[in-house]
């Protein structure tokens, strides 16, 4: 038996099919509606969303400038090394996030919209990084002289 001649399949372009969906859409709808879901207002989930985000963006770019200031007061100043340097780190790891929240930004402690969890967990991977580059560098620094 001869085989089967299989059909090429048909190529479709999906930018020209979706914009051709886009066109017929526009033409449904009236440009009064269309202008109206460009403009439409934010709703409270969407601010508060923006308002938490904001206050996580803060808290990774202070978490990001401790790790450094960290590693380098830690190696240089104190002359920490081995297990002291470690517990140097945990400290300002998990307990200077709470003083920057409360003290210096003064958020609202609310279980539901701003708890510990949002105050520990932005930046832990930069500061961590940004600590043991540092630490690395000087303490070797230090050795090498």
């Amino acid at each position: 038996m001869a085989p089967k001649k299989k059909r090429a399949k048909k190529k479709i372009d999906v930018r020209k099919k979706r914009s051709k969906l886009i066109k017929e859409r526009q033409k449904e709808l009236p440009p009064e509606e269309i202008q109206v879901d460009k403009k439409r207002a934010k709703t409270e989930k969407e601010q508060a969303l923006e308002i938490r985000l904001e206050k996580e963006t803060k808290l990774y770019w202070v978490r990001a400038i401790t790790g450094v200031l960290c590693g380098f007061i830690g190696v240089q100043i104190f002359e920490l090394v081995s297990w002291p340097l470690f517990i140097w780190m945990l400290g300002f790891w998990f307990g200077f996030p709470f003083f920057v929240s409360f003290v210096i930004f003064r958020y609202k402690y609310d279980k539901e919209e701003w708890s510990w969890k949002n105050i520990i967990m932005p930046g832990i991977g930069i500061y961590f990084f940004l600590f043991m580059i540092v630490a690395i560098i000087m303490y070797t620094l230090q050795n090498a002289s």
